[in-house]
């Protein structure tokens, strides 16, 4: 799976979602996980509707996207774009998040994770 984690400085998951200028994508697997690359969404264009669409656009690879917050109509629209939103306390870092992740997986995954997770298993 492709996760996107809105932060600025690569180690902690510290951004809102639609103020985020970087989201570092990472490929996670049940037991490894490597960086795929940071995407820039600093050129954002003006207007709100055309703000969120661009966001969701620099992230089109994710299958899930990690922030500290996100309103209900970008919830709504990332949702739609087939990325899945989650919610993390500020400053949990990216490390953290992906054991947990990948804890998850092995252990107990919720029905929309293993949804996502197959979706990503067979798209490689």
């Amino acid at each position: 799976m492709n996760i996107a984690f809105a932060s600025s400085t690569g180690e902690l998951i510290d951004q809102h979602f639609g103020w985020s200028k970087t989201f570092h994508l990472y490929e996670v697997g049940k037991d490894d996980s490597k960086l795929l690359g940071v995407i820039d969404s600093s050129e954002e264009p003006e207007g709100e509707k055309e703000k969120l669409n661009y966001k969701i656009g620099t992230i089109g690879e994710a299958d899930i996207m990690y922030c500290t917050q996100i309103g209900p109509t970008a919830a709504k629209m990332i949702q739609a774009a087939g990325v899945h939103p989650v919610r993390v306390a500020q400053n949990e870092t990216i490390k953290d998040a992906i054991f947990k992740l990948q804890e998850t997986l092995r252990d107990a995954p919720a029905p929309w994770l293993l949804r996502v997770y197959h979706k990503a298993q067979s798209r490689n």
